[in-house]
């Protein structure tokens, strides 16, 4: 082959070879956009993702020590140049520029005096003469929680366009949603609490004083066991009324049970018989605090205590897959389906409240597919079945010993 037809050739190997690495270099690349999702799914995961990440830090309200991060997600989220959180103190959070804190503050607190949204041009609404600071825009928009201003949203941009204004006002409706589900939260959480304290005070006198006069019949024909019943009773009463902590693990739990049946059987004798079957990995699991205790109680004092002959306890625990359940079962007199309905219901005057009191806090606390099994009839006895969360990382560094 002659030199010219040679580096011909050459040469229309060579562009044969780059335009096949560059169409496969292009395949790629779109099928790389492909596994990505399309444009729109893209802006609809990033949008979702920076609300998400904004929502975290508005759980405690714009005062909140992370309303600063929360500014800054909401920033990206608008693509605008700037953004401040206000409220009627002043302005809380500002992402930008330091020199827009003063018009951050006019702008906010004409919003929240107003309750309205606000759109100012880079002048001085009163005066008329231009900001000393940058010709930037602003929009203000009100967060309405409740019925009440709670701040305002302000953003920034170099010109102040109909969307933003639209965007602005969304952003500060759903800040103004995040609010309220964190006072649900918050109210939810007092109201678990109070019903905890509730029941805290709802530990029968009756039971207090039958405790106490068994181990006054005891000190002079059982000094020992006197003494025993009075370190039980001790334990008991410091456990249920312990000032902090709102959780425990079951056998903390188990351990004031023991006390508490020390203390009944010293009343019931041979009549009252607890029996345990308690797997050993069982015993570490995090559960609400007097969530079993009062189970026990319920069947002791309305199951066993009608029955001349008394009867028998059974407490049981096992792992099930990704929860615990805890069963307290007694052979009592037991009770009807509309009675158990009845005991159940919000507002009930049923003397079971310790049963009512569990079943309402596990609701809270964990939604109500962990609401109590109750299976009971007439003369049937009854088994209480209640399951929780194996893995309560949120509930963990909660549990109080006492």
């Amino acid at each position: 082959m002659s030199g010219p037809a040679f580096t011909g050739a050459v040469v229309g190997l060579v562009v044969g070879v780059l335009l096949t690495g560059a169409l496969v270099l292009a395949w790629r690349l779109a099928r790389g956009t492909r596994e990505l999702g399309s444009d729109s799914e893209r802006a609809t995961f990033r949008t979702l993702h920076l609300a998400s990440r904004a929502a975290t830090h508005l759980r405690d309200g714009l005062e909140g020590d992370d309303v600063g991060r929360a500014a800054r997600h909401l920033r990206a989220l608008l693509g605008c140049d700037a953004l401040a959180v206000v409220t009627a103190d002043g302005v809380v959070a500002l992402d930008g520029p330091a020199h827009l804190l003063a018009e951050a503050e006019r702008v906010g607190a004409r919003t929240v005096e107003t309750g309205r949204r606000q759109v100012y041009g880079g002048r001085e609404p009163s005066s008329g003469t231009p900001s000393p600071d940058g010709p930037l825009e602003a929009v203000g928009a009100p967060v309405l929680a409740g019925g009440t201003v709670a701040g305002a949203v302000v953003a920034f941009a170099a010109r102040v366009r109909p969307p933003l204004v639209r965007a602005t006002g969304e952003v500060a409706q759903w800040c103004a949603a995040q609010l309220e589900l964190g006072e649900l939260e918050t109210s939810r959480t007092a109201l678990a609490q109070a019903e905890l304290r509730a029941l805290r005070a709802q530990i029968s006198p009756h039971f207090i004083y039958n405790s106490l006069g068994a181990i006054a019949s005891f000190i002079s024909t059982d000094p020992e066991r006197a003494r025993d019943l009075v370190l039980d009773f001790a334990d008991f009463t410091r456990y249920s009324f312990r000032g902090r902590g709102d959780f425990t693990t079951l056998a903390d739990e188990l351990h004031s049970i023991h006390s508490y049946v020390e203390l009944e059987r010293a009343r019931f004798g041979d009549r009252l018989t607890v029996t345990l079957q308690i797997a050993p990995e069982s015993l570490s699991t995090v559960i609400p605090f007097l969530s079993v205790q009062p189970l026990v109680e319920n069947a002791v004092r309305h199951g066993l205590e009608p029955r001349e002959a008394g009867g028998t306890i059974v407490i049981s625990a096992r792992d099930e897959g990704t929860q615990t359940e805890i069963t307290v079962e007694d052979d009592g007199v037991g009770m009807s389906p509309e009675t158990l309905r009845a005991l159940l219901a919000s507002g009930s005057r049923a003397t079971n409240v310790g049963l009512r009191n569990v079943d309402t806090r596990v609701r809270q606390l964990y939604g109500d597919q962990h609401a109590l099994e109750i299976e009971t009839n007439e003369g049937a006895g009854t088994l209480v079945r209640m399951r929780v969360p194996k893995s309560q990382p949120q509930h963990e560094t909660e549990v109080s010993r006492p």
